[in-house]
């Protein structure tokens, strides 16, 4: 696609909607994602006494039976954003994964809550890449690290909301009403979006030129593998999430089983380090990442990768500890790069790939992320903590979480390979901006 010279400079405003009214609201969208997909988490402990579930069982419905079909339809529903209207992609998917988060205060059995949460998974399936391709639409290179990690915070808020809400409700009116509380507003939240929020112009805020044409699947793919950069980007990330999801799924159970608390003070305990420290971490990395990579774009990668092995040693304290103040002290720098890795990874993606291939590549780099990090994350720690049960006990959970910091070291190693080649990778797609039927893939 070729870029068009003008002295015009981008509106800063979209169908009479500031973009600032737009990231707001994508933003919101994100928060409710995470509001659905989290709520679980909170009640596990509850779900698994009810219906006599072991810790793998656990993983599975947290983690794999959502990741896959997440992961797998996003690349379709990508597909289709890339030539369609990409708000209303996000509004319906939003009332699906809603619908089916309140359907799962009703299930009567382990399988349908797994059938609720396959449900959940195809709805959210179709929000992260459109989000991600409309916010590339609203902010330039320079500022969309930062505007992403504002969005990205939203993941923050959302688990927030899920484990404080979520365990009041549960220790007060019990785990299904849970489900319904968190699965309401966000069919009130898509009306609103779908009324309120315009489409922006593929390329408005970089006046690129839109040719309409949009790569398949395939030519996706060449191009991405063809980018050594994108190629290590991914794997870190997914790498970096096998460890975030695994802690979200099972620190309710490690705090109440281990360290004695009831789920209202589990709930407030885990919602203030995943939602403040996790939140500040999430979005001022962004904010770092921009203004450290206007000196050099590498900057945008390697904040990343000092951040995780800073927050290393850290995590023995975090697992292992006896004292709960010790605990809690400790997972504050392993929280904070939680989701530190998700602003700065996706916007080096949108700025390495060309416009009608934004959203195809959000949905591979979350399909990566997710098979990886969501669908086995959850399931082989929480297989991990059932077969060292029989020699530890209840301990086995502890080194299960431990074993995270594997993947977590060598998720610094990949986001460190990435920034070796970036700099060419970016100048490489630089050259790409042509029509997709002139570029090598």
């Amino acid at each position: 696609m070729t870029s068009e010279s003008t002295a015009a400079q981008p509106s800063a405003t979209i169908a009479g909607r500031s973009r600032r009214y737009i990231l707001v609201m994508l933003t919101l969208v994100y928060v409710i994602n995470y509001l659905d997909r989290n709520i679980l988490n909170i009640l596990l402990p509850a779900i698994k006494a009810e219906f006599r579930l072991t810790d793998a069982d656990l993983g599975f419905l947290s983690g794999t039976v959502f990741a896959i079909l997440y992961a797998t339809l996003g690349v379709p529903l990508a597909w289709l954003a890339d030539r369609a209207n990409r708000r209303n992609v996000i509004a319906y998917s939003m009332m699906l994964f809603s619908l089916m988060t309140t359907l799962s205060g009703y299930a009567a059995s382990f399988g349908q809550l797994v059938a609720a949460r396959i449900g959940t998974g195809i709805g959210e399936a179709g929000t992260s890449p459109s989000v991600n391709s409309v916010i590339s639409d609203l902010y330039a290179p320079k500022e969309r690290a930062g505007a992403l990690s504002f969005y990205a915070a939203g993941l923050n808020i959302g688990l927030l909301i899920a484990f404080a809400g979520g365990g009041w409700i549960e220790q007060h009116f019990g785990w299904r009403n849970a489900f319904l509380a968190a699965g309401v507003p966000g069919l009130v939240v898509a009306l609103l979006f779908i009324f309120t929020v315009p489409e922006p112009t593929r390329g408005h805020v970089e006046q690129l030129t839109d040719t309409g044409r949009a790569p398949s699947l395939r030519e996706s793919v060449r191009y991405m593998w063809r980018q050594r950069s994108i190629r290590f980007i991914a794997l870190g990330t997914a790498l970096s999430s096998f460890g975030g999801y695994a802690v979200t799924t099972f620190i309710s159970g490690f705090l109440i089983n281990l360290h004695h608390l009831n789920p209202q003070q589990t709930g407030w305990i885990v919602a203030c380090l995943f939602g403040i420290v996790g939140g500040s971490g999430t979005f001022f990395s962004g904010i770092v990442a921009d203004w450290l990579g206007k000196r050099d774009v590498r900057w945008n990668l390697n904040i990343v990768v000092i951040a995780i092995l800073c927050a290393l040693p850290f995590f023995p304290f975090y697992f292992l500890a006896q004292n709960l103040a010790l605990t809690l002290a400790c997972a504050i720098p392993p929280t904070l790069i939680g989701a530190a890795y998700l602003a700065p990874s996706y916007a080096m993606v949108q700025s390495l790939v060309p416009l009608r291939m934004r959203t195809q590549a959000a949905a591979i780099l979350l399909f990566v992320l997710n098979i990886i990090g969501f669908g086995t994350g959850p399931y082989l720690i929480g297989l991990e903590s059932d077969l060292l049960r029989p020699s530890l006990g209840a301990q086995s959970i502890r080194w299960a979480l431990l074993s995270t910091v594997t993947t977590w070291f060598i998720a610094a190693w990949c986001f460190w390979m990435a920034t070796r080649t970036l700099k060419a990778d970016l100048a490489d797609s630089a050259g790409t901006r042509a029509p997709l039927s002139e570029v090598a893939v």
